[in-house]
């Protein structure tokens, strides 16, 4: 099967005061393939949140190649990313729908779909910044899935809103997930990665750990050291 998505040797760095280099991770070598849902685990610090971003096109790897098969578009929920907060929900629900491709006839019954999806009522045509976290998390989540996006990249927005939505969100990714589509998810839940995923990753120390069954993985990470600090 190809991959939709595939790194070779990926690194990442960052400039801090106290060093100029700081090495996020390197040499990562990782591949998402149509019908995926890949969880990606590992203690604070570890560059998950990274990792997706770099996926995500988002920021360009230091070292190394990201490829991407041809066409593929990708949707990534994180609470603080994607949204002109002075927009509104609906505006900003139309430009995700727009920027992934969509005419602007297909982009408004999307949008119809989100509003429909996040629940949010009058909220909808208010602007972003007036939002809490979980009303965020509603739009982002709603966006990426109705919008179709081959690959949905989720920052830890699983977790967020009422266990009704978290439900409701759940519920959804499984039943709009197809062959032709992914899900590399970043979590701390262990059971979201138990319930939703068919594989998970293990970052640790700059590289990938472990890669494969997320009970087997999942017992890696329990099996860590404490951190020192």
């Amino acid at each position: 099967m190809t991959p939709l998505v595939r790194l070779e040797a990926v690194a990442m760095r960052f400039a801090t005061e106290s060093n100029p280099e700081y090495a996020v991770f390197g040499d990562i070598n990782l591949s998402i393939s149509a019908g995926e849902r890949v969880a990606v685990i590992g203690r604070n610090g570890s560059g998950k949140s990274t990792l997706l971003r770099v996926m995500a096109r988002i920021f360009a790897p230091s070292a190394g190649v990201v490829h991407w098969a041809p066409g593929v578009s990708v949707s990534m929920l994180s609470l603080g990313l994607g949204f002109r907060p002075d927009l509104t929900g609906r505006d900003n629900a139309m430009l995700s729908c727009l920027l992934l491709g969509l005419s602007r006839k297909e982009a408004k019954a999307s949008v119809e779909q989100i509003a429909a999806f996040c629940e949010i009522g009058a909220f909808f045509d208010e602007p972003v910044r007036t939002y809490s976290s979980g009303m965020r998390a509603r739009l982002g989540f709603g966006s990426a899935l109705m919008n179709r996006s081959q690959v949905i990249l989720i920052d830890e927005t699983l977790s967020v809103g009422d266990m009704f939505f978290r439900d409701k969100a759940r519920e959804a990714l499984e039943k709009e997930l197809t062959e032709e589509r992914a899900v590399v998810l970043v979590t701390h839940g262990e059971q979201q990665v138990r319930r939703l995923c068919g594989r998970a990753v293990l970052l640790e120390e700059g590289t990938v750990m472990a890669d494969g069954n997320p009970a087997d993985v999942l017992a890696q990470y329990a099996a860590l050291p404490a951190s020192q600090g």
